[in-house]
């Protein structure tokens, strides 16, 4: 006989991030893993908690704060900073630069692409002044 009980969907990593990220900048300062857990309905394990802000704590997203035997964290970055890392450390571990940058911006919609010149002639006349 087969057990017919659902098993609750297993999330990505990145969506458990996601979560945790979104559960911190709700908080009104530092926050508990344990008060992280209990935003997010409880249904993933403390340790799990732990290890999510952990890894976070390592792409520099969240920082933490000794507060007696545990840690108050706080995120350090928003999602498009946690994505801005991201494509930073894809580009970083690839020895041709030039090509996957010309390989990603070939491969932008008109839209982005034009956002992209945008944001870059803004950085440059910013570090004109």
């Amino acid at each position: 006989m087969t057990d017919q009980r659902q098993r609750p969907r297993r999330r990505g990593q990145g969506e458990l991030e996601a979560l945790v990220l979104s559960a911190l900048r709700e908080a009104d300062g530092p926050a508990s893993a344990g008060w992280v857990q209990e935003r997010l309905g409880g249904d993933l394990a403390y340790t799990t908690v732990i290890t999510i802000l952990t890894r976070l704590l390592a792409k520099g997203a969240v920082t933490r704060e000794r507060v007696g035997r545990s840690f108050a964290w706080t995120p350090a970055s928003d999602q498009a900073g946690l994505a801005a890392h991201k494509m930073r450390k894809v580009l970083d571990a690839e020895s041709d630069r030039e090509a996957v940058l010309a390989s990603f911006v070939t491969s932008l919609e008109p839209g982005d692409e034009r956002l992209l010149r945008e944001l870059l002639g803004r950085a440059k006349d910013e570090g004109e002044d």
